[in-house]
This record gives C-alpha cells, structure tokens and sequence, in this order.
C-alpha cells in the first residue's frame, strides 16, 4: 500500500510556540548601522548561556524606510541608524528560556559607543508564511552569485528541504572581531508550512547571534496568500 498524507495548510496548521521571538522595549538615539557584533557581544555578556542554546538568535536592529521620503542609510563606514520609539531589540529564543531572558531588563548596552537601554518584552510567534526572507546570509567569503545559491540549496537538501524559488541580493560586508563576514539577502518562496517554520526556527549558517543567517516572514510579496496569515 501507498499512503501519503496531505500537507498541512495554513487553515489547519497551528505553529508550534516552542521558540519565539521575544521583542524588547529599547531606549535609543542612534546605533552604527554595523553593530551585529557589538550586540552580540553586550547581549551575551548579560546573557551568557544564550551562546550554549542552539535555537537562539540576536536579531540585527532594523530601522525601516519612512514614508516621508527617508532613505535607510547603506554606508557601514559613516552611517548611523536613527531609532525610532517604535523600534525593538529581539531575541529568536526557545519558550523555556523566557524568564532567563528577563536579566536583560533594565540593562544599558554600550554598543560601539551609542547606548541601549533595554525595557520591558512581549512576544511574538513565528509566522506560517511560506515566503520568507534572511537579511543576512553567510557567503562563505564566495562573492559569486551563482555559487551562493547553489551552496544554499545544497544546505537545505541535506535538511530535507526542496527549494523551489531563491532569490539573492546584494553583498554587505560585517566587520567583527574574528574578521570580516560576508553576506547576501535571501528570499525563499513556496515553501512547504513546516519548511517555513523549521527555518525560522534553526536559520541557516551558525552566525545567528550575530544576526546573521535568520528568517522573516516576508508579507510584502504578491505571491502570498492572505489566507496564511490569522
């Protein structure tokens, strides 16, 4: 007998809340627009068994486009983010380690010279969205577009996962202190909604505490079903 079940939709998925994103209140003027070590660093000098847990990961702080014509900054060497009020530090982190993530509360982080203060969190869960983006992707230090992509889809094969639809961005460099990263965006569509949910959950790479290698779900695509979302 040949028996395969059908694949979950998104009517009847429900996704696991074993990890989530955690988003903190910040109190901030301005960040350099490189500050993905400068983050980890402070965020794991509070937080030190969050390099020991392997689904956790520091998001980068992301200043969005306003709709009043300003442009998000894009020179690491000059440039600063200016923080909105709306803006938050979060933290991809497994449901058990909520309470432990509480002595981040209260505390200023120096990063690169421009203070964090961390305030009060709540959380959100992962998205059952089956496009999602990375940021920030780790080349290997290969600046070849095709041979990203290639290694890309080689990693999530070994996963079990069969990528129908990848498209990169451009290269940005991160400087850190164990050298210089090199990365791409990512976007991956018509995802499976468990792919989706494993990828969020994992990332890809093992820069996640740098901000490097986790995924969003992207909801500004024309491909996306509305109905995935509640």
């Amino acid at each position: 007998m040949f028996w395969q079940e059908e694949k979950a939709t998104a009517e009847t998925y429900t996704v696991p809340d074993d990890v989530v994103d955690v988003l903190f209140k910040l109190t901030c003027k301005t960040l350099p627009l490189d500050h993905g070590d400068a983050l980890s660093q402070q965020i794991i000098r509070h937080l030190p068994w969050i390099e020991q847990e392997p689904q956790a990961a520091i998001h980068q702080v992301h200043v969005a486009e306003s709709a009043n014509g300003w442009m998000r900054p894009d020179n690491p060497e000059t440039d600063v983010l200016c923080v909105s009020r709306r803006t938050k530090l979060t933290l991809r982190l497994p449901k058990t380690r909520l309470q432990d993530a509480e002595a981040l509360v209260g505390q200023t982080l120096d990063i690169d010279g421009h203070e964090l203060t961390v305030g009060e969190f709540s959380t959100r869960s992962l998205s059952k969205l089956t496009t999602i983006f990375a940021r920030y992707v780790d080349t290997g230090g290969s600046e070849d577009e095709s041979e990203f992509l290639h290694n890309v889809h080689e990693q999530l094969k070994s996963r079990g996962i069969q990528v129908k639809k990848m498209m990169s961005g451009k290269l940005l460099v991160h400087h850190t202190a164990e050298g210089d990263i090199l990365t791409r965006k990512l976007m991956l569509s018509d995802l499976d909604i468990e792919e989706s949910v494993q990828l969020q959950q994992q990332g890809i790479g093992d820069k996640q505490l740098l901000g490097i290698g986790i995924f969003l779900p992207h909801k500004g695509i024309d491909a996306v079903n509305k109905k995935q979302e509640d």
